[in-house]
């Protein structure tokens, strides 16, 4: 039988949660002064959920074709209902869910090939 050995296996299980249990500590035992948070992990906390959304708009629109039937139009009625429903609720994961399934319905059932 080949394959890595039990005590290589435990090994790697080891460090893994060694190496988790570290990042999640680490925070606490650097910032944990009592102090004020430094001005780069506040600017970080407040650009990168914008920044990391942005991201995802743009990896889901970037195979649209314009000029391949049916034109982009499910992923963008979808990515506005995201917009709209994020507007009037104020809830990220509603508009995201209801976008979804949006857009899973327009491309099952109305832009079905």
């Amino acid at each position: 039988m080949s394959g890595i050995s039990v005590g290589s296996s435990l090994l790697i299980i080891f460090v893994i949660a060694a190496l988790t249990i570290g990042a999640r500590v680490f925070p606490y035992a650097v910032f944990s002064r009592g102090g004020k948070t430094p001005e780069i992990i506040a600017y970080i906390g407040n650009i990168l959920p914008p920044a990391v959304m942005i991201m995802l708009v743009v990896y889901c629109l970037k195979d649209v074709s314009p000029m391949k039937w049916p034109h982009g139009i499910p992923e963008f009625v979808s990515a506005a209902a995201v917009a709209l429903l994020y507007k009037f609720t104020k809830n990220i994961l509603i508009a995201m869910v209801g976008g979804t399934v949006l857009y899973m319905v327009l491309i099952q059932f109305v832009f079905a090939a």
